[in-house]
Order: structure tokens, then sequence, then C-alpha cells
């Protein structure tokens, strides 16, 4: 299923596929790869400029202007220091997914019915 981002920004959503493939550890194993993969190395956060110039590794940078990486940024950017720790990050990437949040709802759910 595709989701837009901020604008135009549109993402095939295959996070849904991945956590049932590699289970939710590899998952966020593989978000906190990501994450790595976007940040300043020196900051160790995902900086605007971090993002403008790694978003090529994710196939977006001719497709994302810098409104739309600002959107993306600020819409993750809980603690408003202008860019992403990873948790934020990870919290970002999970709210962009609708069918990744059901499932995590589940497994709230499934947790908090043991207790």
């Amino acid at each position: 299923m595709a989701h837009a981002l901020g604008h135009d920004v549109v993402f095939e959503d295959f996070f849904p596929s991945m956590v049932e493939k590699l289970g939710a550890e590899g998952f966020l194993k593989e978000l906190s790869n990501g994450f790595r993969v976007l940040m300043d190395e020196e900051k160790e956060v995902i900086t605007f400029e971090s993002l403008k110039k790694n978003s090529e590794l994710l196939g977006l940078k001719d497709h994302m202007s810098d409104d739309e990486v600002m959107c993306m940024l600020s819409e993750g950017d809980l603690d408003g220091d202008g860019c992403l720790n990873e948790m934020e990050f990870c919290v970002l990437m999970v709210r962009l997914s609708p069918d990744l949040m059901d499932i995590s709802r589940m497994w709230l759910e499934e947790t908090l019915a043991k207790l």
C-alpha cells in the first residue's frame, strides 16, 4: 500500500511484510540500521543536511524538496531540537505505516491481556 508523507512524497509501505519476515526485533534492528545510514555521523542524529545528503540511498534524492525534508523532520521531531534521534526516527517510521500501527496496537493489547 502506498502512503503519502508530507506534501507529495509517496512511499510503498513494506513495513508490515518486513515485520512478518524479520519479527519485531529484526524489524527494529533494520530501522536502527536505516537511522545510521541517514544520520550525521558527528552529531549522531538525523539533521536536515544529513537527510538531504543521504536520501539518495532511499531513492528519494530527486523526489524530496527542501520543504518535504523539513516536513519530515518537523513531523518526527518530538523534543523540538530540529533533528531526529534514533527513537524519534523509529516512532516516525511506525507512524507512517497505518498497517504497522494496527499490528503494534494488537501486540500491546495481547501483552496487556497477559498481565
